[in-house]
């Protein structure tokens, strides 16, 4: 039997030898690596997308073309001859009647919608500053039963929602088809410029789309988000060890291209008008990644920390509001109401001018109390002045004058006139 080569001694100085290489190799290249640039990361990021659309695209097209010879039988239901059926409107229609050339028709600026947006997300900061609905919601999602078990208790430590506004520019109109997919790829010269014998093709192609508008968002801002908690090892008995961990995640720069569509209700079906909105593929968004890992002797700033944080906050919003994935809005019904009708001022609006008109109900109510008990304190002072035997008493909102009689007031042929002077009675011949 042959004798081993090492000794139990030499054995073991390898073995560690070998742990602590491992170790060492760990921390430089896992913990202390060099991050690569945000623009090679961005790059990356987006030939990805890209491919990812395409693949989908290529999908779409596929499974058109295989379901394109069946067709579902419609049913045909009677219907009311009270309304009369309005012409069919399609997308050529439409762009006509509204004067809208999808090829030649300039990009808008949107000065306007960037003043409405900036009033709202201004407004919605001051509430926060107000209100810590806001902290208690991200609290409370922060902590909820998605939370892994070796993680402790989330504390939000900061929460900055920044200063500045998105700005949105260069806003077009596109027809795209019922997968939002844009109808100029079918057609080079595009949808507008096809003249002559290729009018029936343009018609064809604007034939079940719909109409989508795109537009450039940019926003360069710092809003931050700041945490702490701690890694807890559990094993092989509970809370082992404890690692306390902070991090401050901010967002610096977001550009891309916004696309909002709207989708016509469906009768039949019971669904409302639904908008959707979601981000191309080309978005850039950059972020600002600060960490603190340990209690005592702390390592700040690790590099594959904010790799991996960067990495699922752009898979998250990828998978939420990223082409092909959008985002679904049931939109309200705008038909006007009585019950949502604002502006009468007080209870009772029958279309009259109101006098609290330009005022709230609460303050419509006190000027109106007011005026009422000036009045009245007027109407005293002068009764009790003159000596009149007129009171005057207050029913509801309106003011009336009572003769007052005394017992042995039988006259019936004398009253008094208000305003009138002192003793002076008015006979009126019966």
């Amino acid at each position: 039997m042959a004798e081993p080569s090492l000794s139990f001694t030499q054995g073991l100085v390898v073995g560690q030898l070998s742990v602590v290489l491992l170790i060492a190799a760990f921390i430089k290249f896992f913990i202390f690596g060099d991050a690569p640039s945000p623009e090679v990361t961005a790059s990356i990021r987006a030939t990805e997308r890209r491919s990812r659309t395409l693949a989908h695209r290529q999908s779409l097209l596929s499974l058109r073309t295989q379901n394109a010879g069946q067709t579902q039988p419609t049913q045909n239901k009677k219907k009311s001859t009270v309304l009369r059926n309005a012409p069919t409107l399609t997308i050529g229609s439409i762009l006509n009647k509204t004067y809208y050339n999808v090829d030649s028709h300039q990009p808008e600026s949107l000065d306007w919608f960037n003043v409405l947006v900036a009033q709202t997300i201004a407004q919605f900061r001051s509430d926060a500053q107000h209100d810590d609905a806001i902290l208690n919601s991200l609290t409370k999602a922060l902590n909820g039963d998605s939370r892994p078990d070796f993680l402790d208790e989330i504390k939000v430590t900061e929460l900055t929602l920044g200063e500045d506004f998105p700005i949105f520019s260069n806003c077009r109109i596109i027809p795209v088809d019922e997968d939002g997919l844009s109808l100029e790829n079918r057609n080079g010269n595009g949808i507008s410029g096809v003249h002559g014998g290729a009018a029936g093709v343009r018609a064809k192609l604007l034939e079940g789309s719909r109409l989508q508008a795109r537009m450039d968002v940019d926003l360069s801002d710092m809003i931050t988000l700041a945490i702490e908690t701690k890694l807890l090892l559990n094993y092989p008995k509970r809370l082992t060890a404890v690692l306390p961990v902070a991090l401050a995640v901010s967002v610096e720069r977001f550009s891309g291209t916004l696309s909002i569509s709207f989708i016509p209700s469906n009768p039949s079906q019971s669904t409302p008008t639904m908008m959707t909105f979601s981000f191309l593929d080309d978005y850039r968004l950059d972020f600002s990644i600060r960490s603190l890992v340990g209690s005592r002797s702390r390592l700040q700033d690790v590099p594959k920390i904010a790799q991996l944080i960067e990495a699922r906050l752009h898979r998250w919003f990828d998978e939420r509001a990223v082409e092909p994935r959008f985002q679904q809005i049931a939109l309200p019904s705008m038909w006007p109401r009585m019950k949502n009708t604002r502006g009468a001022g007080d209870e009772g609006f029958d279309g009259l001018a109101s006098p609290a008109l330009s005022v709230n109900k609460g303050k419509g109510r006190e000027i109106a109390n007011s005026d009422r008990e000036e009045t009245r304190m007027g109407i005293q002072a002068e009764s009790a002045s003159a000596g009149s035997s007129l009171r005057p008493e207050m029913n509801g909102d309106n003011l009336r004058y009572r003769r007052m009689r005394g017992r042995d007031d039988t006259r019936t042929d004398s009253f008094s006139m208000p305003g009138s002077l002192p003793d002076m009675d008015l006979n009126l011949q019966t």
